[in-house]
């Protein structure tokens, strides 16, 4: 079984036996997998909307999901037969909410171009304060999930500096 890393804006699919994982704050990682072809792939999306600007890169949600479909598509895998797991999404800076949500708004817009596709979602961890580190076997579907340390409601604290330890 091949180990693969998301940084964000990647994504991966390929035939065969993949362990695919990635560590999430207000990212997104949409999970596809194909249970007639048993074929997977994942993103890794920082942001919500590409707005025409620049590259289209699948450091945005709106080409991420695009670009992991094709993928899935060239591998054979029809989107009739896909289902979607999503993850990620978390709050990791408090603003008050609104435009600033990134994580909010990059969980709706995998939810809705999901949706679009006619792709079911039939699991979900999004949305909270905590990061999570994420593990996706390709072969079964199979979405190992950890829930990292959650922020403090009120933002950052002030963490006192790490000492410097010297042996003898």
């Amino acid at each position: 079984m091949g180990a693969v890393y998301l940084f964000p804006g990647m994504l991966f699919a390929e035939p065969g036996e993949h362990e695919v994982s990635t560590v999430l704050g207000s990212c997104i990682a949409v999970c596809l997998w194909d249970a007639r072809r048993r074929i997977g792939g994942m993103n890794h999306f920082l942001l919500p909307l590409w707005n025409g600007e620049g590259l289209a890169s699948p450091r945005y949600g709106n080409v991420a999901i695009g670009k992991l479909l094709e993928r899935m598509r060239e591998l054979g895998c029809r989107p009739a037969a896909l289902q979607a797991k999503v993850f990620g999404g978390g709050t990791m800076v408090q603003t008050g909410g609104g435009l600033w949500n990134i994580g909010e708004r990059n969980a709706m817009v995998a939810k809705d171009l999901l949706e679009e596709a006619g792709i079911p979602v039939v699991g979900r961890d999004v949305g909270g304060a905590q990061s999570r580190r994420i593990r996706f076997l390709t072969a079964t579907g199979e979405v190992f999930l950890k829930r990292l340390a959650q922020l403090p409601r009120a933002g950052y604290e002030r963490r006192p500096p790490i000492e410097r330890v010297t042996g003898r």
